[in-house]
């Protein structure tokens, strides 16, 4: 067992009943099978107990961001800044948090990168240490004290995304995840910023469809695949904040 999944495990929610757990996530796919997404979020912030909405103020993300905005200005919002962030985005979190006047933003950094990876170069010889450090593990740290939380994953973004549901149970942690976009297609995501006049990333126009730190994304080609900047020719497709089978997705199998 690796050093994370000692530490997901050890979650105190790991040793509540993942029965009772089952059971909720599977009445509240059936009570929202028809719903909104908006309807989604409400019913998981009311229903659900003590949730958390993580996003990295990327490319999408400001539709979620918007969502929250207007049911509960006050819902937890957590922001990862791994200190290798795009400075567009650092600037765009601070802009669109406050023009949707959310009241409740926490920025959690890792507090050992300085002892880890004191140079950055890291991500040269293993990108994915350099995301478990500097993103994994802090999240899962300020995750501890919720039941579950809020992601932006929907059903056309991969193959291993095409059967997602509403509400889902995150192996290994006790908590659960809600996806109240995941029957979104792009045309809906673009459509909702449009309605609601909503704030782009500067970067999605320079080429970028999808962003995480600036030195392992790079602009995609038209007719690439949108996440075909991210981590350009290695064998990885995600950052690892996903957990499948009580360990870290880090390659989208």
């Amino acid at each position: 067992m690796t050093r994370i999944d000692q530490e997901i495990r050890g979650h105190p929610a790991a040793a509540g009943s993942a029965e009772a757990l089952a059971e909720q996530v599977a009445a509240l796919n059936a009570r929202f099978k028809h719903h909104s997404a908006t309807s989604v979020m409400e019913g998981a912030l009311r229903d659900a107990g003590d949730i958390a909405l993580v996003s990295s103020f990327g490319a999408e993300s400001v539709v979620l961001l918007h969502m929250a905005a207007v049911i509960d200005p006050s819902v937890p919002v957590l922001f990862v800044d791994t200190e290798l962030l795009f400075t567009e985005t650092l600037v765009y979190q601070q802009e669109v948090s406050e023009r949707l006047g959310l009241r409740n933003v926490h920025v959690i950094k890792a507090d050992d990168i300085a002892e880890k990876d004191p140079y950055g170069a890291m991500r040269f010889s293993d990108t994915d240490a350099c995301c478990t450090l500097r993103k994994t593990i802090p999240l899962q740290k300020a995750l501890s004290g919720y039941d579950g939380w809020i992601t932006g994953r929907k059903r056309f973004q991969s193959g291993t995304r095409a059967a997602l549901d509403f509400f889902e149970v995150e192996d290994g942690t006790g908590r659960m995840k809600i996806n109240p976009l995941a029957h979104w297609a792009p045309e809906d995501v673009r459509a909702y910023m449009d309605e609601n006049r909503l704030p782009r990333h500067p970067l999605v126009a320079k080429g970028y469809p999808s962003i995480g730190c600036e030195p392992c994304t790079s602009p995609v080609a038209e007719g690439e695949d949108p996440r075909a900047g991210r981590w350009r020719n290695q064998n990885k497709e995600e950052c690892g904040i996903h957990v499948v089978d009580g360990k870290f997705v880090r390659t989208g199998a």
